[in-house]
């Protein structure tokens, strides 16, 4: 009879949130303020990063800035207080477990307070074709895209969990959710973040931990250069082209304001997503090949091998 009970209550659960974000599509829930929250992003030299530091600033939070290069994280730091906003930047190895440690009482000591909203967003890719990739190239990427995850939320998130608030924020990649040829070890990675980030998103709510919300970002390519060369059937293309990083970054803000637990960016990489879980392994063959997407990397594996060839190669 209990069985039966909360058979029926999940049922309806079921169908309550299936109603309610559906009409979040079409009517945009209320942002949440995050003024006076202090946010740390890692990989935020550069790149999205950079753009997520000067968004939450405009937001009228206070932003950490975690990366390995010094001196474009200084670049990131100048561009936030040009507009009135605070940041402070930590030179961080994310790959090492004691430089993260180290860094997060480091911010704790030197800012009398705790991180509300951790940003993962430092990703690498090695660019090469797994049989010709240094070994070294495979393990870094693995450490960027999915070790560090849990150093920093180690770090952070007994915090966050003994105050009942915070946002841990997981930037992965369509990569980590549907896959293509020649970036095993980006794939790998990014569909480690995807796991670690949801079962950890399963234990905050098992532990009845409302107040740290989670959200996952996966975005299509982004025109940071990242990628740079790769291209599908040009027809396809038109309907899919690479994400602008600003429109991006600003998809990506709008679903961590309204504590939107997963955002696609674009929603049309939903379908992908959802035709892998449907329908049979040769059925989406078909359609990878019909896009492009079967061979898509294989122009910006030949970009890279060029760059290593001219020895000007930049792991990024």
């Amino acid at each position: 009879m209990i069985f039966l009970m909360d058979l029926q209550m999940m049922l309806l659960d079921v169908i309550y949130f299936i109603l309610r974000n559906s009409v979040r599509v079409v009517m945009r829930p209320r942002t949440k303020p995050i003024d006076g929250e202090l946010v740390l992003i890692t990989g935020s030299g550069g790149g999205l990063g950079r753009l997520f530091a000067q968004e939450f600033t405009k937001q009228g939070a206070e932003v950490v800035l975690w990366d390995v290069d010094g001196s474009s994280n200084e670049q990131t730091a100048k561009l936030v207080r040009e507009m009135g906003g605070t940041a402070h930047t930590y030179t961080v190895d994310v790959t090492s477990r004691e430089d993260v440690y180290r860094n997060a009482e480091l911010v704790r000591k030197d800012l009398g307070r705790d991180v509300t909203i951790l940003v993962n967003n430092a990703g690498v890719v090695a660019g090469r074709r797994m049989l010709e990739c240094p070994d070294e190239l495979m393990e870094r990427t693995m450490k960027v895209n999915c070790h560090a995850l849990f150093w920093t939320v180690k770090a952070f998130l007994p915090q966050m969990k003994a105050q009942n608030h915070g946002h841990i924020v997981t930037i992965a990649s369509v990569l980590g959710l549907f896959s293509t040829a020649c970036v095993e070890d980006y794939c790998a990675s990014k569909f480690a973040a995807v796991g670690f980030h949801e079962s950890l998103a399963h234990e905050l709510l098992a532990d009845e931990v409302e107040g740290v919300k989670t959200t996952l970002v996966c975005p299509y390519i982004v025109d940071t250069g990242m990628f740079e060369g790769c291209k599908i059937r040009e027809e396809v293309e038109l309907l899919l082209p690479p994400l602008e990083p600003q429109y991006c970054v600003e998809q990506a803000m709008n679903a961590i304001l309204i504590d939107q637990p997963l955002v696609c960016i674009p929603r049309l990489t939903y379908l992908p997503f959802l035709s892998r879980a449907l329908l049979p392994w040769e059925s989406n063959v078909a359609a990878y090949r019909f896009m492009g997407s079967d061979k898509c990397m294989y122009p910006f594996i030949d970009s890279v091998q060029k760059q290593v060839t001219n020895g000007s190669v930049q792991v990024a």
